[in-house]
């Protein structure tokens, strides 16, 4: 596959501007605790998609998810400094503060749309 970078670019932003409002009182109780989780794991495969833009879509998607799984299980881990970091804004948001399950459930959802989602745009831009 081979992706344009501007116009992942222009999803990333996208994505994180929805991920931050989908922090506000906008947002429905129902998905309030996992729209968040979700969009973080679709900026990490558009992230991942961008700098990897020749990688298949399940290779981008198993990149992504182990990402988002990674820093999730990194949340057991509460060293003086990282949770520092934790304590910023930016590291708050990036790195999460405690470990759930049901964000590995988000990230996978979120990873998973995203792949369809950038198949089928694939699929339907071939022809």
């Amino acid at each position: 596959m081979n992706r344009k970078r501007g116009v992942y670019f222009g999803l990333i932003i996208l994505t994180i501007v929805l991920g931050l409002l989908s922090r506000t009182s906008i947002t429905p109780d129902f998905i309030y605790p996992y729209i968040g989780d979700a969009l973080y794991a679709i900026m990490i495969y558009l992230f991942v998609a961008f700098f990897l833009n020749k990688k298949s879509i399940i290779q981008v998607g198993f990149i992504a998810v182990i990402i988002c799984y990674l820093i999730e299980f990194s949340q057991f881990y509460h060293a003086p400094w990282i949770d520092e970091i934790r304590r910023t804004r930016i590291g708050g948001l990036i790195l999460g503060f405690g470990f759930l399950w049901s964000d590995i459930l988000s990230y996978t959802v979120g990873v998973i749309c995203i792949a369809f989602a950038e198949s089928r745009w694939a699929k339907n831009n071939k022809e």
